[in-house]
């Protein structure tokens, strides 16, 4: 085969993601706080562009900052050719172009001396914690680990993410379930059942609402909780003045093996979340604000407390233009001048693509706002984005990390999505908590031992009632529900016969 050299036009498509659109891309996502820190940095290293306070600065000032931000260009120039521009200039605004490509130990009461509990370890521990913190996930970030693994039901899995973000770095509930019942418009047994999912979860001992009930939590778990040591427990602070003659009558117990219980107690941990890191707590600002107007209509509006104002300076660019001599000046003066246009572009478009997104989930679930938790409805990405024209990966960026004011709280949008099962028969989906609710019915209902259903049984019936899931489903949901098994069932009816 002869080898030889030729030219070849060739034409086809490609996406090119300029540096304008990647930042545009990342400023979705970006939360308030983290918007605020970079549009700091651009205001320090962009002359062309200042703040919108709303007020204006005395002539002598704005002068003076003039000639700072003039002695700044002068220095950079020199070095213009070299610096690195995060955004070339170009026509067509990448926040436009990005919408449519797609872009959370005062536990004893006070009355007993925990110092001796160290950390997260036992009572008798004298070591600190500091070694415990190492490659360690936060506390809220391991619980939401396990929650993801208990496949709750849309109404539990919402109460237990604001259970979740209520819990202290100790590990303790700092939440009035009585309130959050009022709040979320459900009744109070549904957050008690939820809290009592979550006290199940690791370090044991979590989500505790004072020192006795952690540590029964952990007593419970090593199956060593019974009526003498529930006495014990109900008297911590007689224990703190170490009235032993008191506690050995209360408990029933002699003088032996009350020394055992209390060595059991101080060998638990006071602040089972104390092992996890723990990162400094910043105050929760809502990008996006709901109210109830008349006629029942939800009035959504953008906190306007969390939006840089940032202006281009015109009469300033045309000052140092006519200024710049050389080509490297006038090249940083454009750069300059085309980043500051990008970044008042892109900051209005990501406003209104909240705005946008935002609406579509009150729309979405009016009935949790107006009902309660209960009547949240499945809904997921797509949902959204084919509603109001927009990529999947666009809400996904726009939903994570912004917070919604609402009467029933603050909530993260993504806290909206719940999972959906499909309908057999090409119906309106079924919520996977309506599911559960039927198989819990199903199990519910069986009185004798050839009533029990096995999972293959609660899948044919369910799809004959037009819902369509996989035994791997339902069983993943029994075992949510703490359903034992059909052969543990009937095992259990044989024994009660």
């Amino acid at each position: 085969m002869a080898l030889s050299h030729r030219l070849e036009i060739r034409q086809g498509q490609g996406l090119v993601i300029t540096p304008q659109l990647q930042q545009a891309i990342k400023l979705l996502q970006l939360s308030n706080i983290e918007l605020d820190a970079f549009v700091d940095a651009e205001l320090e290293r962009n002359p062309l562009l200042q703040r919108d306070e709303g007020e204006h600065e005395p002539a002598g000032e704005v002068e003076a900052e003039r000639a700072a931000s003039n002695t700044q260009l002068d220095a950079v120039a020199d070095s213009a050719a070299g610096r690195e521009m995060d955004a070339p200039h170009e026509d067509v605004s990448p926040g436009e172009r990005a919408t449519g490509d797609g872009a959370e130990a005062e536990h004893a009461g006070g009355q007993i001396d925990w110092s001796r509990a160290g950390g997260g370890g036992s009572f008798e521990s004298d070591e600190g914690y500091e070694s415990a913190l190492t490659d360690m996930p936060t506390l809220a970030a391991h619980l939401r680990e396990q929650l993801v693994q208990a496949a709750l039901s849309p109404a539990r899995h919402a109460i237990a993410e604001i259970l979740i973000d209520a819990v202290d770095e100790g590990g303790y509930l700092r939440l009035d379930t009585i309130d959050l019942a009022a709040r979320l418009g459900c009744k109070l047994e549904l957050v008690e059942e939820t809290l009592a999912t979550l006290q199940g979860f690791e370090p044991v001992g979590v989500f505790a609402r004072d020192v006795r009930e952690c540590l029964a939590l952990q007593l419970k778990d090593l199956n060593r909780y019974d009526p003498c040591m529930a006495a014990l427990l109900d008297n911590l602070e007689l224990l703190a003045k170490r009235d032993m003659a008191s506690l050995r009558r209360l408990c029933g117990v002699d003088e032996e093996d009350l020394r055992d219980m209390v060595a059991e107690i101080r060998s638990l941990s006071p602040r089972p979340g104390a092992a996890y890191h723990t990162e400094p707590a910043e105050t929760l600002v809502p990008d996006v604000m709901v109210r109830e107007g008349l006629g029942g209509m939800w009035h959504v509006e953008l906190n306007t407390d969390t939006l840089p104002r940032v202006l281009v300076d015109q009469r300033y660019h045309a000052r140092v233009s006519k200024g710049a001599k050389s080509d490297q000046e006038k090249t940083f003066v454009a750069d300059c001048m085309a980043t500051a246009n990008w970044l008042v572009k892109s900051l209005d478009q990501r406003a209104k693509t909240i705005l946008k997104v935002s609406s579509e989930i009150v729309r979405q679930q009016d009935g949790f706002l107006a009902f309660g938790v209960e009547h949240l409805r499945p809904l997921n990405l797509k949902t959204v984005a084919d509603a109001i024209g927009m990529h999947e990966s666009t809400v996904s960026r726009v939903t994570s990390n912004k917070y919604i004011a609402t009467p029933r709280g603050v909530f993260e949008l993504k806290f909206f999505f719940t999972s959906a099962i499909q309908s057999s028969e090409g119906g309106e989906a079924h919520s996977a908590a309506s599911v559960r609710h039927k198989i819990k019915g199903l199990v519910d209902a069986e009185k004798t031992e050839k009533d029990v259903h096995s999972d293959d049984a609660i899948v044919d019936i369910l799809k004959a009632a037009g819902v369509d899931i996989a035994r791997r489903t339902v069983a993943k949901y029994r075992e949510a529900l703490r359903i034992p098994s059909s052969v543990e069932r009937r095992r259990a009816m044989k024994v009660e016969a």
